[in-house]
């Protein structure tokens, strides 16, 4: 039986297995538009999961990339986020197909990541999962937000705690002016003391939108930040 891939629309052939006699796990993309997606392998940055294999050895610190380490230097910042994992390189495929997904409106490719997140959010333990929200000009834009979308694919219900207000895009920032910006989010619940929070986001970047998200969180009293991306910027 075909289906078709969502990104290049060619048929997609269901592999014929034993196991696919009883369970039968839908294939969303080709076999072409599964080598794009670059998985971030190797050895990795222990903070944003970026590849340390692929870096000069100027731009790391030990098991750290240097912008981590930059960031863990600050005191307004250090353990601020725990841990980011990201799945995979934000390569020249990815951007494209990402771009199509949160610009063009075609909501339905985050259906290639709903298994795939499922499978790696089912052991976690965690109080909350929050997407990072868009400012309301940005949803406006846009018609939905594709982070809680992405969740919402692997059947997992978000934790909507944040709000945020409406700024230019990090990545036009220089670091400085990053670190200064005053805090873009809020929360809509005040008192998470004692609890375990998992950001999601499509792209880790800069790091500084989950950091400022995350600073809020463990200013009203979260025990533990950390992140889960689809790609490391």
């Amino acid at each position: 039986m075909d289906n078709f891939c969502l990104y290049c629309e060619i048929p997609v052939k269901e592999p014929v297995t034993w196991r696919g006699l009883f369970y039968s796990e839908p294939q969303f993309l080709c076999a072409e538009c599964q080598k794009g997606l670059q998985r971030i392998e190797g050895q990795r940055c222990s903070h944003c999961s970026r590849s340390l294999e692929q870096l000069p050895e100027e731009l790391k610190k030990g098991e750290v990339c240097r912008d981590c380490f930059r960031w863990e230097e600050d005191p307004d910042w250090q353990g601020i986020l725990q841990q980011n994992t990201s799945f995979f390189e934000y390569n020249d495929f990815l951007k494209d197909y990402l771009a199509r997904y949160k610009y063009r409106g075609d909501y339905r490719l985050a259906k290639a990541f709903g298994p795939q997140l499922a499978n790696h959010l089912k052991p976690l333990q965690y109080d909350h999962i929050i997407p990072i929200p868009l400012s309301e000009e940005r949803h406006y834009e846009r018609g939905f937000n594709q982070s809680a979308a992405l969740l919402e694919e692997a059947q997992v219900t978000p934790s909507e705690l944040l709000s945020r207000s409406h700024s230019e895009k990090q990545s036009k920032k220089s670091r400085r002016d990053r670190l200064q910006q005053k805090q873009i989010f809020s929360l809509t619940s005040a008192n998470l003391t004692g609890q375990s929070i998992l950001l999601f986001d499509d792209i880790y970047t800069t790091g500084t939108t989950l950091r400022q998200a995350a600073k809020l969180l463990k200013e009203a009293g979260a025990e533990t930040v950390t992140s889960l991306t689809l790609a490391r910027g």
